[in-house]
């Protein structure tokens, strides 16, 4: 009985020492790929959230003032256009 009971502590320590290498694998191959996909993506020149952001806002601001200004030039244009009428008459006249 003795015998069969250190069989059974024997086996169990080796279980436990196995599942202890198999979690030590799992952590090592993990932190190797981590590793290599933040290489891949450092090699890859791509851009961080923050970046994009803002040159996002960048564009929108952008995008604002181009109307902003194409509403100013149309009001203008418009201005110039009344004001040439008003001179027409006095020219032909």
């Amino acid at each position: 009985m003795q015998t069969r009971s250190r069989l059974f502590d024997d086996l169990s320590k080796l279980m436990t020492n196995a599942a202890g290498v198999a979690q030590g694998m799992r952590e090592e191959a993990e932190t190797l790929m981590r590793g290599r996909v933040e290489r891949f993506l450092a090699d890859s020149d791509l851009v961080t959230r923050e970046e994009f952001e803002a040159v996002r806002d960048m564009a929108q601001k952008a995008r604002e003032e181009n109307e902003s200004l194409k509403a100013e030039l149309s009001a203008a244009l418009e201005r110039l256009a009344a004001m040439e009428k008003k001179r027409a008459p006095k020219a032909a006249g």
